[in-house]
């Protein structure tokens, strides 16, 4: 079976750093994506680049994570308006505040160089907060990138390197023997090798090949809204995980922090619930009062994949020779373009800088029997 070197399924940040970095490695490479490049997960976040948001085990991956995005217009050749802004997560009761520093503690002790800092100091480092907070910690390199770009300067990064891509192009079969041939509406793809970084559609590429990835899908909301005077110039969280906030250069200001929606990776995005975005609302405005005189312009959706114990999937399908899978990585937008680089010098057959995280850990993925 002749064809490319290797399939990439999927064209979000992980997908095409890996497409990348295999194109600079010699091979000859396609991703296949079934929308535009960077329009799923990748694309549809709020860009928020934190360290204080990792689990204390991915800490060390995510650093690597936010040097990538520093050099992106080096790496890609398009400025995808990175910004160190600094960034405070907020405890607003008691019960919150031994949450952060438990979990800050041990973050703390990963490697991200945070301080924790009184609502006085707090104010001090960033005067649009209102006074609510009791506790906060801060990091200095935290920040955001305009996720909306990202599509776009990977497109030109991959050409550059002979990346041939192919949008529009879901994939309707997998098939192998000798090989992999990767069928779409749009042609049907044959390479040696075939990375799986289809994001919250991983479950259904896994079954393609025979394989059952325990994947279970987040539906996260996001709201945007109307330009604004800048009230804010750091990135602001929450002790739980419920709110992420920041400023774009354009005044606008996007809201997220992972309150749920309703969809699936069958029907996509279907609808956000309107409790869930006022309480995402709410607690921003607690946060920064200034949001009292914004109004929302627009919300949407993003699904997020993730396994039962919540690490990444990135590194060789087990049972399937030449086949691969990246994904499940929460705050994947920080941690893509570093993970993506793992998967590549493994399937170059290099020593990766940092171990993986071998799909291999779950008993259940025991492959079926496929005619070639």
């Amino acid at each position: 079976m002749t064809g490319f070197d290797a399939l990439i399924v999927g064209g979000g940040v992980m997908g095409a750093t890996t497409a990348l970095r295999l194109a600079q490695g010699g091979m000859r490479v396609a991703v296949i994506e079934k929308r535009a490049l960077g329009t799923g997960a990748s694309g549809v976040n709020a860009g928020t680049l934190s360290l204080q948001i990792k689990r204390a085990a991915l800490v060390p991956y995510a650093i690597k994570g936010i040097e990538r995005w520093r050099s992106t217009h080096e790496r890609l050749g398009i400025d995808v308006h990175y910004r160190r802004t600094g960034g405070l997560t907020l405890a607003f009761t008691a019960a919150e505040a031994e949450v952060l520093t438990a979990r800050m503690t041990e973050r703390k002790a990963a490697g991200v160089p945070l301080e924790f800092v009184t609502t006085a100091r707090a104010r001090e480092i960033e005067p649009g907060l209102s006074a609510n907070p009791v506790l906060a910690s801060f990091c200095a390199e935290d920040g955001y990138a305009s996720s909306t770009l990202t599509g776009r300067a990977y497109r030109e990064a991959l050409l550059k390197a002979g990346v041939a891509i192919h949008e529009g192009a879901p994939v309707t079969a997998i098939e192998r023997g000798g090989g992999f041939r990767v069928v779409t509406p749009r042609g049907t793809f044959v390479g040696r090798r075939l990375v799986l970084a289809g994001g919250a559609w991983l479950a259904a590429l896994g079954r393609m090949i025979g394989v059952e990835f325990p994947i279970s899908v987040r539906v996260n909301t996001v709201s945007v809204t109307t330009r604004m005077p800048m009230a804010i110039h750091r990135i602001v969280g929450h002790a739980f995980g419920l709110l992420t906030l920041k400023q774009s250069d354009n005044g606008t200001m996007l809201i997220g922090g992972g309150w749920q929606g309703r969809g699936d990776p069958e029907r996509g995005a279907v609808e956000v619930i309107p409790d869930n975005v006022i309480g995402n609302l709410r607690l921003a405005l607690h946060a920064v009062p200034a949001l009292a005189s914004a109004r929302v312009v627009r919300t949407w959706l993003g699904l997020e994949a993730n396994v039962p114990d919540a690490m990444p999937l990135v590194g060789p399908v087990p049972g399937v020779d030449d086949a691969f899978v990246i994904g499940c990585v929460r705050g994947g937008y920080t941690i893509g373009p570093f993970m993506g680089e793992l998967l590549a010098d493994t399937v170059l057959g290099r020593e990766p800088e940092m171990p993986i995280f071998d799909p291999a850990r779950f008993n259940s993925l025991q492959p079926q029997k496929l005619s070639a």
